[in-house]
């Protein structure tokens, strides 16, 4: 029972600090997007194209969340964008917390905050980041059990990607039967099937963005 209550605490104040942030987004008509998968599923490589598609046209940064070394966010700031690297020292998740002290070092002139969560399909799904919406990840190398495995992040998922299509029939990932578990989960998710690292089948999660930004910047 005293775990229990210990856990609301944390998620509550861990709440209050991520409608701050929500706050300060809206505030300053910033779309916030948090994007989480397992390690491996291609989060950096979709984040780099979403980046060199949008740039022209928007002011973008990023927050990356990584349990070590600064190499997700040096890939990201390689593009020309701003980019912020937290080591989480262990944990398997990035916190409100975290994710406000690294707005401290971001210039609020944006269109776009990406945040790169931890690659975790179990943690992030439980601390609320302030952002409009959560992208969830995944690729067919994984194996196609694992909406039914981890519920919960399919659960606040806004989006949900597919990647790795290229290579989804050798791998025997079947890709209906995900369709329709994430759907029996989740009616709302809208599911786009891409290869990142190909840049294939990017353009409605694309155009699906630029949908959020404008909201935004209109609300």
């Amino acid at each position: 029972m005293k775990r229990i209550v210990v856990e609301k605490k944390i998620l509550e104040k861990n709440d209050d600090i991520a409608n701050q942030i929500k706050n300060l987004l809206d505030k300053n008509r910033i779309f916030g997007l948090n994007v989480m998968s397992s390690p491996g599923a291609g989060k950096t490589t979709l984040i780099e194209q979403t980046v060199e598609a949008l740039k022209p046209q928007y002011k973008i940064a990023a927050i990356d969340g990584d349990l070590d070394t600064q190499r997700d966010a040096q890939r990201i700031a390689a593009l020309g964008i701003e980019a912020i690297q937290i080591n989480t020292s262990g944990t398997c998740h990035l916190d409100s917390s975290m994710v406000q002290k690294a707005l401290d070092h971001i210039s609020l002139d944006l269109d776009l905050l990406i945040i790169e969560n931890v690659g975790n399909l179990v943690c992030p799904a439980s601390f609320y980041l302030g952002t409009h919406k959560n992208a969830v990840l995944i690729s067919t190398p994984e194996g196609d059990d694992k909406v039914k495995k981890y519920p919960t992040m399919f659960n606040v998922a806004d989006v949900v990607l597919i990647n790795k299509m290229d290579i989804a029939k050798f791998v025997n990932f079947d890709v209906k039967k995900v369709e329709n578990e994430i759907k029996e989960l989740n009616p709302n998710a809208t599911i786009f099937k891409i290869s990142a690292l190909k840049n294939e089948g990017l353009r409605p999660f694309l155009d699906w963005i630029q949908t959020n930004i404008n909201l935004v910047k209109n609300q």
